[in-house]
């Protein structure tokens, strides 16, 4: 999902984007949301919350993480 799409999330929650990053946006939605704020936190592309919006990006910014930190 690209930021502006991120963003209008956020604005349609009644949340604020200003300028942070994508993490951040993502997991302050989470928040707001009633869920945990952990996205791209996936260690070892495990996560068990299949019924996450945000899971596959979230997957993909952790595997890319993981493989840059290894």
């Amino acid at each position: 999902m690209n930021m502006q799409e991120i963003r209008q999330i956020a604005q349609g929650r009644g949340l604020k984007p200003g300028r942070v990053g994508k993490e951040e946006l993502v997991r302050r939605i989470q928040l707001d949301e009633g869920n945990f704020n952990c996205f791209g936190t996936a260690f070892a592309g495990e996560c068990d919350q299949i019924l996450c919006l945000w899971r596959g990006d979230c997957l993909s910014l952790s595997h890319k993480k993981n493989n840059c930190e290894a």
